[in-house]
């Protein structure tokens, strides 16, 4: 490094340099005369930064320390690296940086550029009205230091699935699938979109105290940003914000504990993890708080989840299966009141949630490393956002591909076969079956319906097979026999009175494990045939979701689990076990007598 001498004095052309002084009584005032001790350490403060790599301002708390002399560490940083060192490490540390991380940087260098211009205003104004006798004299505030040059961004979602999730304005939008997408931020989020307006009611939900506490935590490093002056109230788990606007934070285990926000009025209703629910009810639920009186305000719920969960098999139903992901469908609502016949929709969206969303999680890949480490079923649902795999599924041998065709119809040799697991609040599922030459069972119907009472339920089955002839077996939950009053008609009874006949299921002990293992042989392929004893055609939609879906029961894994949705399952488990067959093979199968003459010589 080329250092000037430190024999011969300098002009004086403006400020001092470092390490000089002002000429003594009997030299030249017009210059500045070095003090060797001082430029020694300053030599040595260099060689710290250059070959040592200590921190600049360490070293710069150092020198001034032994020379009594102060540097910044900006000066002393520019003293210890030459223009084109300094233009070579600033590219370096640009190229390491991700997108975010320079629009970071950059924002930092708007500030400090806005606030050094601001002090120069400050000095200027200064002088302008100390010069001024013609405008009165006035008190002027200023800032402390700094001068911001706009308000804090708190939040910037990311592009993509994010924002999508965010400006969606469909009335229920599900944000799930791999992990690692910013879902949960993302929810505490979205409630602050109408917190400006005094009629917004916002309430989110978790499953649990805990996991309510994390998401309540992270509030609060968040929303005080978001809005000056929002408040925490613990004891009602509540943020306050200014314009009024409230957002409640809650635990709902199970429908009991739904119950607490009946009757109340809410225009935002959020629910993370929602496959955690075993069902829909609890949604369905929360549906009758979602209410305003501000129509500016638009209703909406929002819902964040991975595969893999309880009740990943119904959200999959309600939310993926209809229409691809992004974009709009609308389920329809037909319904009578007050005598009029009411069409209405309630318009949702399903948002594919993926870890490479996330630029945070990515930048050195050691968390999708991870995410890739995990065993297949787990790698396919937390990194892919796979919803058709099941980890411990009851049925691992079902497959698309082999145990489902296009519906067709139904040869009229056929025997025609039909089963019921009866619900009222829960669904009644029912299904047609058929046995071909070869054994085979075809489902080729089914009916999949809730708050039906047994008589309409037994008209809606009737109305469904009307075009199949006889029906020549039909098995019904045994328990629709039991009588739930002292003397009135059982399920099962009023809909055989109705001509809906049907006999009961095997509900014997060990029915549930005996049934699932006949499923698991009708599945796998005959070693003559290369072919499933039991196909289902691709109108049965519900079943072919809910099928592969089923998880095994953790305490019983010789059963499925039974929290989960399995109506159509139990179903067609009733006609498995019926030991359906083809009536007409069945005939032919059965050994015959011939007459036989007891005088063959007179044939009598």
């Amino acid at each position: 490094m080329k250092t000037r001498s430190k024999t011969k004095p300098i002009p004086s052309i403006g400020i001092m340099p470092y390490g000089y002084d002002p000429a003594k009584k009997g030299q030249d005032k017009s210059f500045y005369y070095p003090d060797k001790k001082v430029l020694t350490k300053l030599e040595e403060a260099i060689v710290k930064i250059r070959e040592d790599q200590q921190p600049v301002r360490k070293v710069a708390g150092w020198l001034e320390n032994e020379t009594n002399r102060k540097l910044s560490a900006t000066r002393l940083h520019k003293l210890a690296w030459t223009k084109e060192e300094l233009d070579a490490r600033r590219e370096k540390r640009e190229a390491n940086l991700n997108k975010e991380q320079k629009k970071v940087k950059r924002l930092k260098n708007t500030v400090k550029q806005t606030s050094i211009k601001a002090e120069q205003a400050k000095r200027r104004l200064k002088k302008a009205t100390a010069k001024s006798s013609d405008i009165e004299q006035e008190t002027f505030e200023f800032p402390n230091d700094t001068v911001a040059p706009e308000q804090e961004v708190a939040f910037e979602p990311n592009k993509g699935p994010q924002t999508e999730f965010l400006a969606a304005g469909e009335r229920e939008v599900f944000y799930g699938g791999a992990r690692g997408g910013g879902k949960t931020y993302s929810l505490l989020i979205a409630p602050l979109r109408f917190a400006h307006k005094s009629a917004h009611r916002a309430l989110l939900l978790r499953r649990s105290m805990p996991e309510l506490r994390d998401v309540i935590f992270q509030t609060q490093q968040l929303y005080p940003k978001a809005f000056k002056g929002a408040k925490f109230k613990a004891q009602e788990n509540t943020w306050h914000f200014p314009s009024g606007a409230r957002i409640e934070f809650g635990y709902c285990e199970n429908l009991q504990d739904a119950l607490r926000y009946q009757g109340q009025s809410y225009t935002w209703i959020g629910v993370d993890e929602l496959p955690q629910y075993g069902n829909a009810d609890i949604w369905h639920f929360l549906r009758s708080s979602l209410r305003t009186v501000d129509t500016s305000i638009p209703l909406q719920m929002r819902a964040t989840g991975n595969p893999g969960n309880i009740g990943s098999a119904w959200v999959k139903k309600m939310f993926i299966d209809p229409a691809p992901h992004g974009k709009r469908f609308v389920e329809e609502v037909r319904f009578t009141a007050n005598g009029e016949e009411i069409v209405s929709g309630i318009s949702r969206k399903f948002i594919a949630a993926s870890v490479w969303d996330n630029p945070y999680l990515t930048q050195d890949h050691s968390y999708v490393s991870m995410l890739g480490s995990l065993p297949e079923a787990k790698r396919q649902q937390f990194l892919y956002g796979n919803w058709d795999v099941v980890e411990d599924g009851a049925f691992p041998e079902f497959d698309k591909d082999i145990h489902t065709v296009e519906a067709f119809e139904i040869p009229s040799g056929w025997t025609k076969v039909r089963s019921c697991d009866f619900g009222y609040s829960s669904h009644s599922a029912v299904l047609w079956g058929a046995i071909d030459y070869d054994d085979v069972l075809w489902i080729y119907r089914e009916l999949y319906v809730n708050k039906l009472t047994a008589d309409k339920l037994a008209w809606a089955i009737l109305d469904a097979e009307e075009p199949d002839g006889r029906i020549y077996d039909a098995v019904l939950d045994s328990s629709c026999w039991a009588k739930r009053g002292d003397v009135g008609p059982s399920i099962a009874e009023t809909m055989n009175r109705e001509g809906c006949r049907f006999r009961p299921s095997d509900r014997s002990p060990g029915s549930r494990v005996a049934g699932k293992i006949e499923m698991h042989k009708r599945l796998q392929l005959d070693e003559d045939t290369e072919e499933p004893k039991l196909i289902i055609m691709d109108s049965c939609r519900n079943l072919i979701s809910q099928l592969p879906a089923l998880p095994l029961d953790k305490r019983n894994p010789e059963d499925v689990d039974t929290k989960s949705e399995d109506h159509l399952y139990d179903a067609l488990r009733y006609m498995v076990m019926s030991r359906p067959m083809n009536k007409t093979t069945a005939w032919e199968n059965i050994p015959k007598q011939r007459w036989k003459p007891s005088d063959n010589m007179f044939g009598y």
